[in-house]
C-alpha cells in the first residue's frame, strides 16, 4: 500500500510509549520515514509548577522511550527550547511533509498546538489519545457541558469506549539526524534528592498495571480509602505521561468488575472536561459565588504544613509521603487539602501550586479539581460546611496508625489511639514531634462564619 507522505514528524509530549499510541501509529501508516521528537522545555529550577521529582521521572521515561525506539530501528530526537520553533526548524531542514501529534488536555498544550497549526507550512494531524472521550463528546441534552460529576458519570459510563490498538513492529528514522543528549536533572538546574520514586518508562508502567489488575482493582471498593494498604492503582503518573494507554487500562479494568474504579477514571475525564470548557478555573473559583473569599496570608503555620510539622499526625504523614515519593494517597489528599483551606484558611491556589511542585503526575486538571473540591469552591464541590476532622478521619481510616507510623518514625512507639483526638494537655505526642499548631474545633467554627458572611454579602 502506498504511503501518503515520504517523511513526517511525530511530536511526543504526554504519550511516552509505543503501545496504542494513536498519533505514532497513524504516522507510521502514513509515511515511509518518521522522525520521533521530544522538545525539552527551557525553564529553570525556579519554576513554580513542577519540581525535581517529576522531572526525574520524565528523564527516566524519555530514556526508556529512546531505547524502545532503538529496538525498532528508530531514534528519539531530542531538542531544547520553544517546541513550535524547534519543530518548524526541523520541518524546513529535513523537508518534512507533515506533522503528527496527540492532543494535549490543558490550555497551555492546546495553545502550542494552535500556534503550530497556524505557522506550519505542512499539514498538522492531531488525535485524541489521552482520554477515552473528548471534551465535546459527553454533553448534556442541550449541548452544554456538565458541571456536576454524578450526572456526567451516568452519561459517560455507558458510552462505548474505543478499543486499544497494537504496538509498531518497526520504525524507520532518517539516518542523517543528530539528536541532543537525553536530558538529566542538571538540564533544568535541579539536583537529585533522597527520594523513593517509582521507575519511569513504559516497561515499568506496564508492570505496575499488571500488579494493579492482578489484585488491587478487584478489591478497590474495599481498600481504596485505607492509606496503609496498597489499595489504589498507583498509575496516575503513568497516565499523566502516557507510558500507559487509558484505553488498554480501561478495557482490562472492566474485566475486574469494579465499577468504582471505572468511576475514578471518569473523575479524571470529568476534570479534563471542566478545564476544557471552563479554563478560568486555573485562576478563579469554579463556583462564582465563592470568588473573593478572604483567605489569610501564608505564615509560619503554612510553612509547618509544607514540612509536615503541624502536630496533626495524619496531615504530617501525608505531606511527608508526598515529599519523599511524589505521591499522596487520595483520601489523605482530601484531609490535607481541607486542613489548609478550612483550618489554616489559606488560599487553595497555594496548595495547588505546592502539590504541582511535588506530585509525579502533576495532572493540571485533576490537581485543580481536587483542590477546589476540598476548598468547597469547585465543580461538584463538597458543601462549604463539610469540613473533615483530621482526628476522626484518622480513627476511621488509619485506626492502627500504620500509615502514620510509616511516615512519622518519631511516633512509632506512641499508642495509635492518641492519633485519634487532640492531646488533652495540648502537649506534643512525643519528644521531637510538635504540638498541634491549632484547635480544629475553633478553626472549623471560624470557617463556617467566613463562608456564611461571604454568602450573605453576595445576596
Amino acid at each position: 500500500m502506498s504511503k501518503a507522505y515520504r517523511r513526517v514528524i511525530h511530536w511526543f509530549r504526554r504519550d511516552l510509549r509505543l503501545t496504542d499510541n494513536t498519533s505514532l501509529l497513524a504516522s507510521l501508516s502514513s509515511s515511509a520515514e518518521v522522525i520521533p521528537i521530544y522538545v525539552c522545555s527551557n525553564w529553570t529550577g525556579s519554576n513554580l509548577w513542577t519540581g525535581a521529582k517529576r522531572q526525574n521521572f520524565l528523564c527516566e521515561c524519555l530514556t526508556s522511550l529512546s531505547r524502545n525506539l532503538e529496538h525498532l530501528g528508530g531514534q528519539l530526537i531530542i531538542r531544547h527550547g520553544d517546541a513550535v520553533s524547534e519543530i518548524l526548524k526541523l520541518v524546513e531542514d529535513k523537508r518534512v511533509d507533515a506533522i503528527f501529534l496527540n492532543e494535549d488536555v490543558d490550555p497551555f498544550g492546546k495553545a502550542a498546538e494552535a500556534e503550530l497549526k497556524e505557522k506550519s507550512p505542512v499539514p498538522v494531524h492531531s488525535f485524541q489519545d489521552a482520554t477515552l472521550h473528548g471534551p465535546t463528546e459527553v454533553l448534556k441534552g442541550d449541548g452544554t457541558p456538565y458541571r456536576v460529576y454524578t450526572p456526567f458519570a451516568k452519561r459517560w459510563l455507558p458510552i462505548e469506549k474505543r478499543k486499544p490498538s497494537g504496538r509498531p513492529s518497526s520504525i524507520e528514522t532518517p539516518s542523517d539526524l543528530e539528536s541532543l543528549p537525553l536530558p538529566t536533572l542538571s538540564h533544568w538546574g535541579l539536583e537529585e534528592g533522597d527520594w523513593e520514586l517509582p521507575k519511569g518508562g513504559e516497561k515499568a508502567a506496564r508492570l505496575r498495571m499488571s500488579e494493579a489488575l492482578g489484585s488491587r482493582i478487584s478489591h478497590y471498593d474495599d481498600t481504596r480509602d485505607i492509606p496503609s494498604l496498597p489499595g489504589t492503582s498507583r498509575l496516575s503518573q503513568d497516565l499523566r505521561w502516557g507510558t500507559l494507554s487509558i484505553r488498554e487500562l480501561y478495557h482490562k479494568a472492566v474485566k475486574k468488575g469494579s465499577e468504582q474504579y471505572l468511576k475514578e477514571l471518569g473523575w479524571r475525564e470529568f476534570y479534563f472536561q471542566i478545564l476544557y470548557h471552563f479554563p478560568e478555573v486555573l485562576s478563579n473559583e469554579f463556583n462564582a459565588d465563592w470568588r473573593g473569599l478572604p483567605w489569610e496570608e501564608p505564615d509560619k503555620k503554612f510553612e509547618a504544613w509544607k514540612l509536615g510539622e503541624t502536630g496533626f499526625p495524619i496531615i504530617d504523614a501525608g505531606i511527608r509521603e508526598l515529599l519523599k515519593t511524589g505521591f499522596m494517597h487520595n483520601r489523605v489528599r482530601m484531609i490535607v487539602a481541607m486542613f489548609l483551606t478550612k483550618d489554616l484558611h489559606i488560599d487553595w491556589r497555594l496548595g495547588e501550586q505546592f502539590f504541582a511542585q511535588h506530585l509525579l503526575d502533576g495532572e493540571i486538571a485533576s490537581n485543580n479539581g481536587g483542590w477546589q473540591w476540598s476548598a468547597g469552591t469547585g465543580a461538584d464541590a463538597a458543601p462549604y460546611f463539610r469540613i473533615q476532622n483530621p482526628w476522626s478521619q484518622t480513627k476511621r481510616f488509619d485506626a492502627k496508625g500504620e500509615y502514620i507510623k510509616r511516615w512519622i518514625p518519631e511516633l512509632k512507639t506512641v499508642d495509635p489511639k492518641r492519633f485519634q483526638a487532640p492531646p488533652e494537655d495540648s502537649q506534643p505526642l512525643t519528644e521531637g514531634y510538635p504540638a498541634p499548631i491549632l484547635d480544629h474545633g475553633a478553626e472549623r467554627k471560624k470557617t463556617l462564619d467566613i463562608f456564611k458572611k461571604h454568602r450573605s454579602q453576595q445576596k
